[in-house]
């Protein structure tokens, strides 16, 4: 196959990170036959800097030209005191929306090696954990209408949370189709005994389970689901949640894991192009260092070859490359304890020699 890639590297350790997936990448292309070509484009502060805007026209179009995605992370401190429209983060919303990626994944899964990583109970850590989190990812109170206005004690803001029936229809299929291939549980997250628009999606939910009898649903009010991540995550197979539960939901999960830099993912809408990146940020405090953990963003590049390009048996080779480096003992310094921690090119490095 001949795939063109759009590379996103972003601020902070974006560059660093996106490099050492393309070096995995290129790899697998040499080993199964695949031939990678890699355009780079502005997204974030850098555009800013250089363009004056977070998410430039080409950019964009350079996106929707490819065959795929893959997005390092954007932001940083320099950038914290521009207007909402024009900060980094900005970028974020604006290409999901213009590439309609309405499906987020983040798996959360505990490797047996960092099992001393993960902040829980050792009784918790021992039955481990496999999660595939559902993210609704352009409806919901991100999205909705904002602003300022006079109100009962002046000046107040206000965001609008809002969700159509088509939006959580589509979203509960993903998350159905999801479970199908993994261990046929769903996990519906709302907060339907406040929200209107939680009623609406817990009725939506269950009215598009009934076209799948073989898996199994169940609702759970988020504050309860924040609490059982921690209390017993072996429960939970496929959660499936709104954009802004999912964002905050995610986040806890990739924290049990032991540390945020082991998670990738895929935002995926009704083409199979799709973005993938790390769900950490860009870390600008050890930017250029040689420190960052490329993992996430490796496993990502995985994700791709899986959801974008069906071809599983690469997308395994990574993996099971990433398993065999962490079997090893070999660690980055956000998982270190006491080893000698690897940079972002040595841990690239044991990876490629592993693939």
């Amino acid at each position: 196959m001949k795939l063109n890639i759009a590379l996103l590297k972003g601020d902070g350790i974006g560059p660093e990170i996106v490099d050492s997936a393309v070096r995995v990448l290129e790899k697998i292309g040499e080993k199964f036959g695949h031939e990678f070509c890699f355009t780079p484009y502005l997204i974030g502060g850098i555009a800013i800097d250089t363009v004056g805007e977070p998410l430039p026209e080409e950019t964009v179009n350079g996106c929707l030209r490819s065959d795929s995605v893959l997005l390092g992370a954007v932001g940083g401190p320099k950038w914290d005191n521009l207007p909402g429209n024009v900060r980094p983060e900005k970028a974020l919303l604006g290409i999901r929306a213009a590439m309609e990626l309405y499906t987020n994944l983040r798996p959360a899964r505990l490797y047996a090696a960092l099992k001393e990583d993960s902040p829980l109970r050792p009784d918790l850590v021992e039955k481990g954990f496999d999660i595939m989190i559902v993210r609704e990812l352009t409806g919901g109170i991100y999205f909705g209408e904002r602003g300022y206005r006079e109100g009962k004690y002046g000046t107040e803001a206000y965001d609008t949370e809002q969700y159509s029936r088509m939006e959580i229809e589509r979203i509960a299929r993903a998350a159905f189709e999801a479970a199908r291939v993994r261990n046929k549980k769903v996990t519906s997250i709302d907060k339907a005994n406040v929200l209107e628009t939680s009623r609406l999606w817990r009725k939506t939910v269950h009215e598009i389970a009934a076209e799948y009898p073989d898996v199994t649903v169940t609702d759970m009010l988020v504050d309860n689901a924040a609490m059982q991540l921690v209390r017993n995550p072996s429960q939970f197979d496929v959660i499936v949640t709104s954009n802004m539960f999912g964002d905050i939901l995610s986040d806890e999960a990739s924290q049990i894991t032991g540390s945020i830099g082991m998670l990738p993912s895929a935002s995926l809408g009704a083409t199979k192009r799709g973005l993938y990146e790390p769900i950490h940020g860009s870390a600008p405090d050890i930017a250029g260092q040689n420190k960052a953990n490329p993992i996430a963003t490796v496993l990502s590049a995985a994700m791709m070859l899986r959801y974008a390009f069906a071809l599983e048996e690469e997308a395994l080779a990574i993996e099971n490359a990433v398993n065999r480096v962490l079997d090893m003992g070999l660690r980055t310094a956000d998982i270190s304890h006491g080893e000698e921690a690897l940079g972002t090119k040595e841990m690239t490095e044991a990876i490629l020699a592993q693939i």
